[in-house]
């Protein structure tokens, strides 16, 4: 299966949890259903792309990145690349990349969508990115890197996040009612049975 194919598999049997994600996983389907290039950065004017929520052990914290060009703190996440094999294995990947834990539990189920204007992707204008977003947990002694695609990253308690912002809660929100559910399974080397396994070899 192409990672195309598992993207539109994922979004058409996803069950939103509001009308409002109903919508955008809908947005989300014709937009993949259009554009067989849908999850590539130069697809324009839209793509999807990838990001996860990290939360702590404890689930009292989640990690948290300062983007080197929005100067903003964000959930993990980015594009695709062409040794994704799933839209779950591109997030953990870059969940891995960015924050340096090596054992991540990631659901592969997403858990929020999200649309929005990024102007600094690419040369011709602001692109929307379609963003589907997962969630992970961390392994207790998890100590997070900074890499080179960010200004900084930090674990920030999930009742003093750093943008209050309506997206960012209910992501906390919805990734924490995820998380404490138990659907997370672990796997050998990290991520969840299915992303572990989808992850190519770096």
């Amino acid at each position: 299966m192409t990672l195309h194919a598992d993207a539109l598999a994922a979004l058409r049997g996803w069950t939103a949890p509001s009308s409002d994600q109903e919508a955008l996983r809908q947005r989300y389907v014709a937009h993949l259903e259009a554009h067989p290039d849908g999850l590539a950065r130069d697809c324009r004017p839209d793509h999807l792309t990838a990001s996860t929520l990290v939360v702590s052990a404890d689930h009292t914290q989640v990690l948290l990145t300062l983007h080197a060009k929005a100067r903003q703190w964000f959930q993990l996440g980015g594009h695709c690349e062409p040794g994704d094999a799933t839209l779950a294995g591109a997030a953990l990947r870059e969940a891995t990349e960015e924050g340096g834990l090596a054992t991540l539990r990631l659901d592969p189920v997403p858990v929020q969508l999200s649309e929005h204007a990024v102007p600094f992707c690419g040369p011709d204008g602001d692109v929307h990115h379609l963003d589907v977003r997962f969630v992970a947990v961390a392994s207790p002694d998890a100590v997070p890197e900074v890499s080179e695609e960010s200004l900084d990253v930090a674990w920030w308690p999930v009742t003093a996040l750093p943008d209050p912002g309506s997206d960012l809660v209910e992501l906390v929100r919805l990734g924490l009612a995820r998380a404490a559910s138990g659907q997370s399974t672990s796997a050998p080397g990290g991520g969840s049975s299915r992303a572990a396994a989808d992850q190519p070899s770096r």
